[in-house]
């Protein structure tokens, strides 16, 4: 699989690289709308369905450090496969679930699978891309697993018409046995050694890490984990901010999928730019971008405005594609990548937790327009931080 840098194309791993992270994300999209509807079939309460929808993101949260140990035990390879398998499982107890509790076991390893996949994928790709091509292949990532994403609840639409409610649950079936058979048939990837390499020292421990590269982490560490609250407070915001000016259901969803096409339409221009001239001419302009229409939104009164705004929003997201694994990937340190990778992914996992918090709080004490306008005002800081500690220019190495 290993070419040299400068005849590399990613056409040339396109399938063993992209294709299992576009059945994951359409096997995760494809239920992700149907969880709540399901959890309140087997008798959860409204809140309870809530929380059993969140497990996801807890999950996630909760399997990153372990993700991390076994994708540095196991390879990233295995790791893929393993991660689809307890997908696999997590979906048999959703289908079988006699009660909400068996229900939300089974999510909650849907959330699990998915942080210990995402980060195999993410190390496997920077194993296998050369540096200067590592941010078009990061931001493709980004971009396949949100066309995925973006199909899976229409193909799932499909299934849920000719089987009922578990249609979407088979489907999601389907595309984890396909993810879990093409991770299962890609080689082994061979790291590329540096020339004159001296053999790999032991991994660091957790502990060791965390002290070796702090201020990165506590810099572009916390600046990504600000990128993260601010596109998991984009779901929310949408929705509630349109029914808070009158808006049905049915516009707010076209409201929210043509922000969705703005947005996957950009991933490989904006990777293509950030290999071209550095990851500071996207990260910044996209927290601007971002931060500035999340401003902008409390001033939207009907259809025509809040569309243009969510339409800036998307392009702001859209050029970000890819940007938190990009710059997690050039601070990794080639011995212990993977420890690296599942310590920035639990920062910026609790950047994306903790955002919708600061949101609801906001919103409890003083009103929705003053969660919406400081959800803004983070972005402004991200961009500020990005300008303070992000490297100019190129990567090199």
């Amino acid at each position: 699989m290993s070419a040299s840098p400068e005849s590399f194309s990613l056409r040339q791993i396109a399938l063993p690289a992209f294709g299992p992270s576009l059945l994951f994300g359409m096997g995760e999209g494809a239920i992700f709308p149907v969880l709540a509807l399901s959890a309140r079939e087997l008798g959860a309460s409204s809140a309870g369905a809530g929380l059993i929808v969140a497990l996801v993101g807890i999950g996630s949260l909760l399997a990153n450090l372990p993700a991390a140990a076994l994708a540095t035990r196991y390879g990233e390879r295995r790791a893929m496969v393993g991660a689809a398998a307890v997908s696999l499982l997590g979906l048999a107890l959703c289908l079988l679930a006699p009660n909400p509790w068996i229900f939300g076991a089974g999510v909650l390893m849907i959330g699990v699978s998915s942080a210990v996949f995402l980060l195999a994928r993410q190390a496997f790709l920077i194993e296998a891309v050369p540096l200067h091509m590592r941010a078009r292949a990061m931001s493709t990532l980004g971009g396949v697993m949100r066309i995925g994403l973006f199909i899976g609840p229409f193909a799932g639409a499909a299934f849920i018409h000719l089987m009922g409610l578990q249609g979407a649950y088979w489907l999601s079936v389907l595309a984890m046995l396909g993810a879990g058979a093409v991770s299962l048939a890609i080689p082994d990837l061979e790291p590329r050694a540096a020339p004159g390499a001296a053999a790999t020292p032991p991994p660091l421990s957790m502990k060791a890490m965390m002290r070796r590269h702090a201020r990165v982490l506590l810099t572009l560490g916390v600046a990504t984990a600000l990128v993260s609250a601010l596109r998991a407070c984009r779901q929310i915001v949408i929705p509630l901010w349109a029914d808070h000016i009158g808006l049905d259901a049915a516009t707010t969803a076209l409201v929210y999928g043509l922000m969705g096409g703005v947005d996957m339409l950009l991933f490989y221009p904006a990777g293509k730019v950030m290999d071209q001239h550095g990851r500071l001419w996207v990260a910044l302009p996209c927290m601007l971008v971002m931060g500035l229409s999340l401003l902008a939104m409390p001033w939207t009164t009907g259809f025509v405005s809040l569309l243009a705004v969510c339409i800036v929003l998307g392009f702001g997201n859209g050029i970000g594609s890819g940007i938190i694994m990009t710059i997690g990937a050039d601070a990794s340190p080639r011995e212990g990548r993977t420890v690296f990778l599942g310590l920035w992914r639990q920062i910026t996992d609790l950047g994306g937790s903790g955002g919708p918090l600061l949101l609801s709080g906001l919103t409890a004490v003083a009103s929705l327009a003053t969660g919406i306008t400081a959800i803004g005002g983070i972005g402004l800081v991200a961009a500020w931080m990005f300008w303070r500690w992000l490297p100019r220019g190129r990567v090199v190495r």
